[in-house]
């Protein structure tokens, strides 16, 4: 039986704390927040110079968060945020309450296109299903929550991919293991980086019939505050409803949900709409 902590009895914890321990835990969690306040990496001169630290207590702090990847040393010796973090925050995810601030756009979407919705997050090479809105259709899809698919050959996942920074973004590429599983799967790098440039020109992705023949997905991501992807957002369904002339309205309504989304967790979308591009009424381009 698992033990549960009051706050009376968290306060004993920290009145009989180890002062040092404590103050070294202050320190991680500032150097990290000053980290992800700089638009570039810092070098542990710049790190000593910023919180007024001694070089030998800085070093220690950066060592025991490089060793754990919170944070990671470029080339030219300079520490930045680490893939770690990504990782924790798309945990952090699935135990916050998106899934509940997701939920009046989730239902409203489902109901304006007629198809199954899906919300998922990135799991390193993996989309994972958090959840799903069916309408009510003879023919549904039958995705489970808590399951996952390959990055490369959903909607949702390409749509993330495209979003991501370069460095977390070579970093989800470097664990894909292509499978082809139908003739439209991408099954190597250069085709789906070409796809994500597609991607980050239109918005949004197409799972055109690449992981199960006779289904087409489109798929955008949802943004935090960083305008990082976090989640993404996909309408799925037969292709034979989800046809080539019917995806630049699924698309648009989709990304307008996502966008409500986004600005829920703190998001200010000044850029020109995508609406009009040539792009967007001829997906395939």
């Amino acid at each position: 039986m698992s033990t549960v902590l009051m706050p009376q009895d968290v306060a004993e914890v920290s009145k009989h704390a180890d002062p040092y321990q404590l103050q070294s835990i202050d320190r991680v969690v500032s150097l990290l927040d000053m980290l992800s306040e700089s638009d570039v990496p810092l070098s542990l001169a710049e790190i000593c110079t910023r919180m007024g630290l001694h070089k030998s207590t800085a070093h220690r702090s950066l060592i025991v968060l490089e060793r754990t990847s919170m944070i990671e040393r470029t080339p030219e010796g300079k520490f930045r945020l680490g893939i770690k973090l990504y990782e924790l925050g798309n945990r952090a995810i699935e135990q916050i309450d998106l899934r509940e601030r997701v939920q009046p756009f989730f239902r409203r979407l489902a109901m304006e296109v007629g198809e199954t919705v899906h919300l998922s997050v990135l799991q390193k090479a993996k989309v994972v299903y958090l959840d799903k809105v069916e309408p009510n259709r003879r023919v549904c899809m039958t995705s489970k929550t808590g399951t996952s698919n390959p990055v490369y050959c959903t909607a949702m996942g390409k749509a993330m991919l495209a979003f991501l920074p370069e460095d977390m973004r070579e970093e989800a590429l470097s664990k894909i293991k292509y499978v082809r599983l139908t003739t439209k799967t991408l099954c190597n790098r250069e085709a789906l980086l070409k796809s994500l440039e597609r991607v980050r020109k239109r918005g949004f992705a197409i799972d055109d019939e690449e992981i199960e023949v006779g289904v087409r997905c489109v798929g955008a991501p949802i943004f935090d505050s960083n305008r990082h992807p976090i989640a993404a957002v996909s309408v799925s369904g037969p292709a034979s409803r989800i046809t080539v002339q019917s995806v630049p309205a699924i698309a648009e309504r989709l990304i307008r949900s996502c966008n409500e989304i986004s600005r829920t967790l703190g998001i200010h979308d000044k850029r020109r709409s995508r609406y009009g591009s040539p792009l967007f009424h001829h997906y395939s381009n």
